[in-house]
């Protein structure tokens, strides 16, 4: 086997590297040197321009250019946290256990951890009077329901119909004044927990 020496092959780094690429501007046959993007929707795409093109066409660009005003604020509201996912502060940390319920254990592998805490029912109130179960139908709950179930669904069903989220609907203004209205009567009738 031959090995060739560094002199032995014919490198010449004197010859400049030819450009191919010629100015993407209609009737331009300069060079090609600057990139600008195509659209903010397709990040790998450019076209390639001499510098007075690629100066004129950036003075034109249009980030937001098709885009209606909610697509805008949306942009710009998850732009402040670079277009990751956020959750509020503490989500998460009220269920006990290790590391302060900060996770989630369906399987109970961390059940025996000294700081897990064993979970606890409240008896089922028994719901006899016709307000209170129209309040539980209202809360879309049968008539076993617990306080603590009561609790959860309610708050439930207050983030689903809650105005803010739902683009300042009416109707469901409507129905969170009437889940307000059925869990302030329950809560006022609810059996003590033991």
């Amino acid at each position: 086997m031959r090995y060739f020496g560094f002199s032995e092959l014919n490198w010449d780094f004197d010859e400049p590297i030819a450009t191919t690429r010629r100015c993407e501007h209609p009737g331009c046959d300069r060079s090609g040197e600057f990139r600008a993007p195509k659209s903010p929707r397709e990040p790998s795409g450019h076209y390639w321009f001499c510098l007075d093109h690629v100066r004129a066409y950036n003075a034109s660009w249009d980030f937001f250019a098709g885009m209606d005003q909610g697509e805008i604020e949306a942009f710009q509201r998850d732009d402040v946290t670079w277009h990751r996912p956020t959750w509020r502060l503490g989500v998460n940390t009220k269920g006990g256990g290790p590391f302060g319920g900060a996770y989630r254990d369906p399987l109970g592998v961390f059940a025996d951890e000294p700081s897990a805490k064993p979970e606890t029912r409240t008896k089922p109130a028994r719901w006899r009077s016709g307000p209170e179960r129209r309040a539980l139908e209202q809360l879309e709950l049968d008539g076993h329901a617990t306080s603590d179930d009561i609790k959860v669904r309610y708050k439930e069903l207050v983030k689903r119909y809650h105005p803010d989220t739902n683009g300042g609907s009416k109707d469901a203004e409507e129905r969170l004044k009437a889940i307000n209205q059925a869990y302030s009567l329950l809560r006022k009738r609810a059996a003590p927990s033991p």
